[in-house]
């Protein structure tokens, strides 16, 4: 789903959580060959996330936001084993104001803040990194493509919809299974927010496509025509709604105020970049943007590895 990046203190897991496995739709899959890809033997997706760090740092006067990077990597192998790779990049002030306090606040590198009985470190300097296999509650491997909160096998990602009036439908139908938790008040969020997520995660070109092309036909959807993300690439722009809920009535109510810019590649139907605006309190970090920058998306051979520097 739409691409935001992962706090410093949820990195240290040995297993990472994800959906549980629902009872699966009924997918049109009696018509359609399943083959197996010639391009790769893993669907594999390489992102670099900026964001600002949640607290201000610093002491006294010299108080001073910081911006975080990191890599993240994800490899899916054909048989629904799935590897996530991370690194962080190092953190830096976020304005020259910021830097001016930082530098009044002696320079330091390295940082250390407690909160909620969770510590979480910082520094300058980047990480190791890692690479984990994604793993359930017991300790066994998660296995499926992960498509509308649903681990589904290639073949059934194959079979998903590729029209897009079908797709939504389906999406809409998944939000309906007792298990999915989605309420009345928030479908609407839901399918549009799975759509997104389809972009980057369905290893199906024709899926991806029919996402594209519903994007556009979903309330809290603009189109922006033609802009370039922040590598200077050009893809076709979405200014995304997500606010959710409905007050009495039915009327449309706020519930927060993010949007998120949406930049996608027509030629491979996949993103170029995500920025997500913040407009909620108490928290005034929390009206920058956090940005998610596309950096290889596709089918490869390449093994899961730590990532590499970018």
């Amino acid at each position: 789903m739409t691409a935001i990046g992962i706090g410093l203190a949820a990195v240290g897991a040995i297993a990472l959580s994800s959906p549980q496995p629902l009872p699966a739709l009924r997918l049109a899959a009696a018509a359609q060959a399943v083959t197996a890809p010639a391009e790769g033997a893993y669907w594999h997706t390489r992102t670099l996330w900026k964001g600002t760090y949640s607290h201000q740092l610093g002491r006294g006067k010299n108080r001073y936001w910081v911006e975080e990077q990191k890599v993240s990597e994800r490899w899916t192998a054909l048989d629904g084993r799935t590897w996530r790779g991370y690194r962080e990049l190092g953190v830096r002030p976020k304005s020259a104001a910021d830097e001016r306090a930082w530098r009044r606040d002696g320079s330091p590198t390295t940082w250390t803040r407690t909160a909620n009985g969770m510590t979480a470190s910082l520094s300058t300097k980047p990480d190791k990194g890692m690479v984990i296999l994604n793993l359930d509650a017991k300790g066994a491997p998660l296995i499926g493509f992960d498509l509308v909160d649903r681990m589904l096998s290639y073949e059934q990602a194959q079979a998903m919809p590729t029209d897009p009036a079908g797709l939504k439908a389906w999406i809409d139908k998944a939000s309906r299974d007792p298990n999915s938790g989605v309420s009345d008040d928030g479908r609407e969020s839901y399918v549009r927010g799975q759509l997104v997520g389809i972009l980057s995660d369905a290893p199906v070109k024709e899926v991806r496509a029919a996402a594209y092309e519903a994007l556009p036909t979903i309330p809290g959807v603009r189109s922006l025509g033609k802009v370039e993300d922040p590598r200077g690439r050009t893809g076709q722009g979405f200014l995304v709604d997500l606010g959710w809920g409905k007050g009495s009535g039915g009327s449309r109510q706020k519930q927060f105020t993010d949007t998120e810019r949406l930049i996608v590649d027509t030629g491979t139907m996949t993103p170029l970049a995500s920025e997500v605006k913040y407009g909620g309190e108490p928290l005034r970090a929390k009206t920058s943007t956090a940005t998610t920058v596309t950096l290889q998306i596709g089918w490869t051979d390449g093994k899961p590895s730590v990532p590499a520097l970018p």
